[in-house]
Parts: C-alpha cells; sequence; structure tokens
C-alpha cells in the first residue's frame, strides 16, 4: 500500500500548508515537460496530494488506509490522468487552486493561472442616519466624499493639457506585450496589457500636472444619494461605479449603509407600522371614534365596544410601501387604562354595575 506521507516527504501531522509547499517542490522536480522530470513520480505526487489536501479523504486514508470519496485512487491510481484537466485547475474530479499552488513561479498577468484582469477601484462605504418617516417614504441625501477620482485636468488621460499622444516604446502601439516563458509546464505564450500606456497604446510627451499622468487624484465629489422607500434599518444600498478610480480602469462601488433612528410612537414589523392607542375603561365598553397620530398624519379610528386589553385595530394601507406598487398596513394595539384611584361617585357607579352582573 502506498504511503502518500512518504511520497511527498511530509509526517501525518503536517498542516495543509506543508502538504501545498511539499507537493510543489516534486512538481517542480518531476514535471513530465521539464528536463529530466519523471512522469511516474510526479503521477504519484499528485495522487497523494489529490488525498491529503482534502479534509474528508485525508480523514478516511488515515482511518482506513483508502479513500471513497470520488472513487478510490489506490484502487486503480490515476491510469488515466490528463494533463490538460489538470492544467486547468481540477484532476481526477478534484479541484486545486493552481494560481496559488505554482504562482511563484509566475508574476504578474503572466501567471497562465491567474484571473487578472482590468484594475478596479476601490470601494467606498458611509453611513447615514434617517428619521423613522424617512425611511418609510424616502429621502435624499447630498453627501461630500474625498476619494480617488479621474483628474479633472486631464479628463484621466494623464497627458497635460494640449501635449501631444506618442506610440508607447514598450508595446509598439499595440497596447499588449507578448511573452514567452520557458516552464517545467512547457513553454508558454502570454499577452498582458502593457503596462507604460495600460493597453492605450499611446503615451503622452509630457505628463498632467494634477496628477502627474496617473489619470486619477484625490478629490472632493459631492454624491447624489437616492434612499428608496421603505428601507430598513442597516440596509446597504449599493452605487455601482461611485467608489474610487483606477488608473486605466474601472471605479469601484460606493456602500451606503442606513441607520434609522427610533420612533417612540412608532415600531416597524416587516411591511407594517405598529402603534399604541390608549383609552379609558368606558371607551373599551361603550366604543367610539378615536384620532391617532399615522406617518401620514392624524388619522381616525372606530374602536367597537367592548373591545379588549391587547387587540389590534388594522388600518389598511397606512405601513410601509413595498415592491409590488402597494403598502402593508397600520395596526393599533389598544391598552385600556385602568385608573389607580377612584372618586367615591366612580366607586358607587362600578358597584352598581356590579349588581347588573358587568
Amino acid at each position: 500500500m502506498k504511503n502518500y506521507y512518504d511520497i511527498l516527504g511530509i509526517t501525518k501531522t503536517a498542516t495543509e500548508e506543508e502538504i501545498k509547499s511539499a507537493f510543489r517542490k516534486l512538481a517542480h522536480k518531476y514535471h513530465p515537460d521539464k528536463k529530466g522530470g519523471d512522469e511516474k513520480k510526479f503521477k504519484e505526487a499528485s495522487e497523494a496530494y489529490a488525498v491529503l489536501c482534502d479534509k474528508k479523504r485525508r480523514a478516511e486514508y488515515d482511518t482506513y488506509g483508502k479513500t471513497f470519496a470520488g472513487g478510490d485512487p489506490q484502487a486503480g491510481g490515476f491510469g488515466g490522468f490528463d494533463f490538460s484537466n489538470f492544467s486547468q485547475g481540477s484532476f481526477n474530479g478534484q479541484e486545486f487552486d493552481l494560481g496559488d499552488i505554482f504562482g511563484e513561479f509566475f508574476t504578474g498577468e503572466a501567471n497562465p493561472f491567474s484571473r487578472g484582469g482590468k484594475p478596479r477601484g476601490r470601494d467606498v462605504s458611509i453611513d447615514i442616519e434617517l428619521s423613522f418617516r424617512e425611511s418609510i417614504f424616502g429621502a435624499e441625501r447630498r453627501v461630500l466624499i474625498a476619494k480617488m477620482n479621474v483628474c479633472l485636468a486631464c479628463s484621466g488621460t494623464g497627458a497635460r493639457k494640449g501635449s501631444k499622444l506618442a506610440s508607447c516604446a514598450s508595446c509598439n502601439g499595440k497596447g499588449q506585450i507578448r511573452e514567452s516563458r520557458n516552464t517545467f509546464f512547457g513553454n508558454f505564450t502570454t499577452t498582458r496589457t502593457c503596462p507604460r500606456c495600460l493597453g492605450r497604446g499611446e503615451v503622452p510627451e509630457h505628463l498632467c500636472d494634477a496628477c502627474r499622468g496617473q489619470g486619477v487624484a484625490k478629490q472632493e465629489e459631492e454624491i447624489r444619494v437616492a434612499i428608496p422607500a421603505g428601507v430598513g434599518d442597516g440596509e446597504m444600498i449599493r452605487m455601482p461605479g461611485r467608489g474610487e478610480a483606477a488608473q486605466g480602469g474601472g471605479a469601484g462601488d460606493l456602500y451606503v449603509k442606513i441607520h434609522v433612528k427610533p420612533e417612540k410612537a412608532f415600531t416597524r414589523e416587516g411591511n407594517n407600522i405598529l402603534t399604541v392607542i390608549h383609552i379609558k375603561i368606558t371607551d373599551a365598553l361603550l366604543g367610539g371614534e378615536f384620532k391617532i397620530n399615522s406617518v401620514d398624519g392624524e388619522a381616525v379610528i372606530k374602536v367597537a365596544a367592548g373591545i379588549k386589553h391587547g387587540d389590534i385595530i388594522r388600518v389598511r394601507e397606512r405601513g410601509v410601501p413595498h415592491g409590488r406598487g402597494g403598502r402593508g398596513d397600520l395596526l393599533v394595539r389598544v391598552h385600556i387604562e385602568i385608573p389607580a384611584k377612584l372618586s367615591r361617585t366612580a366607586r358607587e357607579l362600578i358597584e352598581k354595575l356590579r349588581g347588573e352582573g358587568l
């Protein structure tokens, strides 16, 4: 039976990073495309890494001396090993981050396993406080943010005003640079964006005095933030492209975190708004119409005779606006106030009511 730990030259207590490091060294030494490589030993090292880098398969191997997930590599090895699949980050059903494992042998965008692209500016996060009513009906804020923006002096070109553009000498005006590297995977030819002209193929003869040719500079910008109706406390509003600008790339995003100040008279329950009405015992017995405050202003509700303490009166379409074009409801909880003391007259009247069986 193969001992995967011996194959990689590590102990059973090896960490994930130690396993990865051991495999990296063996892959570099034995890769078949490398002069003096050994395909058999490379497959053995790959098989060992496939098991030991996966927590579940490693636990099975440590317990039973074999694995069950994704087939048993010891039952037939990696006989059908496909190096093209391996270069894409997987083999025999096992996923790998080859950009991490082999990253040290490549640099920048020349790494064939890199997921790189155009540079992107940093995201920016701000906080905005709203009143309860503003959170229900929406609001607008104008905020002043100091961040990296496209240079106003050169409009992001990096060239001094009136300066001519010349063909980039680094890429011969093509905007891209082709490079060939001889690695243990073989000869790789890669294309990357020219770092000097940032893919434009041209460079200014004279750099912008404001940004020194960077095309971006730290500036203050006033941003209008439209806060939608019905936003909740702690919600985040994303504004794409309103973050910091990046040289030769796109801008990041602006994230606005909402903080809603508590309102003594109202609480929110989903799309409904809850409030409380305080009435006397006689009002609860006889019923009637009462004025209340709502987020829309003053409203009149009807209290049915004989209502109980804690009952809810629902006022339709006076709650939180929602995405379906309607609104939630206003829920009015009835609180019947019981006097702590009674006058002599009130006591006599209540005694009579008791005599009536009430």
